[in-house]
């Protein structure tokens, strides 16, 4: 959990030993890339994310890597990436409607332009430094006008209805085609 009254301190215990997690956003989204990635089996998604955050193998059973795998991912990285999507009204949408409306692999480009745009911040530069707990207050927090959140916006937003908006409409569904998420 994000909180400015605790460091971002990560350190888990395993039976008696105590290990570093790396939550530097990279590594993070680097993680969830290799996760839903369908050619790979589970138990290697286990074995390389357990690598990937704590930088060890770890000897275990498979089951109990599991486990803890599991127990890490959600504790220290499943958290909600983006505040609830909003309709125009300030009301927060139903959950199917905003269940994808980003992707961080696909929207690599709008996030690295959108950071550099909004708070000077070279994404590539920070690689391995930058917490993703950090980086995914920052992302949350971008002003609308960063294209980032102007590419989210397209992708929630409702067709235009009623008469004298046909051009708005075909506009707004070539925007949505442009902008639409592939399938993972």
């Amino acid at each position: 959990m994000f909180s400015l009254a605790y460091s971002l301190t990560d350190e888990i215990e395993i039976g008696e030993q105590s290990y570093k997690l790396d939550m530097s956003f990279d590594n993070i989204i680097r993680l969830i890339d290799m996760i839903g990635d369908a050619e790979l089996d589970d138990d290697i998604k286990v074995e390389t994310g357990l690598e990937m955050l704590i930088g060890t193998s770890l000897e275990l059973d498979l089951s109990t890597k599991s486990k803890v795998f599991h127990q890490i991912f959600e504790k220290a990285v499943a958290q909600k990436e983006l505040k609830p999507c909003l309709d125009r009204q300030g009301n927060p949408m139903p959950e199917s409607e905003s269940a994808k409306v980003y992707s961080l692999s696909q929207d690599a480009e709008y996030i690295y332009a959108s950071f550099m745009q909004d708070y000077g911040i070279d994404l590539f530069e920070q690689q391995g430094k930058m917490h993703w707990n950090k980086f995914k207050a920052l992302l949350s927090g971008l002003r609308n006008d960063t294209k980032f959140k102007e590419v989210v916006q397209i992708r929630t937003s409702d067709l235009p209805k009623g008469k004298g908006t046909e051009k708005e409409r075909q506009r707004m569904s070539e925007l949505k085609k442009t902008y639409e998420l592939k399938e993972e």
